[in-house]
């Protein structure tokens, strides 16, 4: 039978706002909570190792099927064109980083491994299920909303999802809020996946660029009607940006271009209401 049709109007809206209220709670207790043991586990480095990780590979795929001069802006992915061939170099490059031990390499070393590994794994959902319009459709559980809960590689004999890696891993660890910019989400609102891989050496610059791009989009930082409406990502994530609107405009004034830092400094002062904040999950294809 189907559930939507059963319901009358009045009590499907009741039941989809307690669905997404519900679902709202445990996503934010995921990640207002991750895993502690991760974060002792894998907070293990070598930092007087030189070794590199190759990310050749990867950088491969990017080169061949990322469009990062797309005129919207918003870099795409052409997930309908990869060939046989590249979905076994996708895969071998996920295996090869499954063989390594990310601890026995520096903290640079590792910080690129895992935004790059994440990277990869989110493409590689897409690939495994595509068509798909959106990310959110994805998802082991007949109640997930995307595959981030999902167990989808094993290292070190830890079975992590994609969630472990960003908030078990890479946001405690780290202690950089540009994370939220390196990591992608297959969607339209999400932060540009990167036309470079990251590396040890690359990050830095690559992470002050990602959020110099997204921060001046209108998907990031965008008045409406003089009102600020920004990115979900700011909500959800609002203690990485100092727990305040206040804080939040200061991290998005030290990345807007001139137009918008004046509008963004004026509301600072005089603050319209509050902040809104939009989302677009369509899936990030040409």
């Amino acid at each position: 039978m189907n559930i939507n049709s059963a319901i009358q109007p009045p009590l499907r809206t009741l039941f989809l706002l307690v669905w997404f209220s519900l679902f709202t709670f445990f996503s934010q207790l995921s990640i207002a909570a991750p895993d502690s043991s991760l974060q002792v586990f894998w907070s293990v480095s070598n930092e007087s190792s030189t070794r590199i990780i190759e990310h050749n590979d990867w950088q491969t795929l990017l080169d061949i099927y990322l469009d990062d001069e797309h005129p919207s802006g918003i870099n795409r992915f052409d997930y309908a064109v990869v060939s046989s061939e590249d979905r076994k170099k996708l895969s071998h490059y996920l295996q090869q980083m499954q063989q390594l031990n990310p601890r026995t390499f520096n903290q640079a070393e590792q910080k690129a491994y895992w935004i790059n590994l994440y990277n990869a794994l989110t493409v590689e959902a897409i690939l495994k299920n595509y068509p798909v319009e959106s990310i959110t459709k994805l998802g082991d559980s007949i109640f997930s909303f995307g595959p981030w809960d999902d167990k989808v590689v094993n290292i070190q004999g830890h079975k992590l999802s994609l969630n472990d890696i960003e908030h078990g891993i890479l946001r405690p660890l780290f202690n950089d809020n540009r994370i939220h910019y390196a990591v992608n989400c297959a969607s339209i609102s999400c932060p540009n996946l990167s036309a470079s891989a990251y590396t040890s050496t690359n990050t830095h610059s690559l992470l002050e660029q990602a959020a110099h791009q997204y921060v001046n989009h209108p998907r990031g930082v965008t008045f409406e009607n003089e009102k600020l409406n920004v990115s979900s990502i700011y909500h959800w994530y609002k203690d990485d940006f100092g727990q305040s609107d206040q804080a939040l405009i200061t991290h998005l004034i030290q990345y807007a271009e001139p137009d918008l830092e004046k509008q963004l400094r004026h509301y600072l002062l005089n603050p319209q209401g509050g902040i809104d904040n939009h989302y677009n999950w369509d899936l990030n294809q040409p």
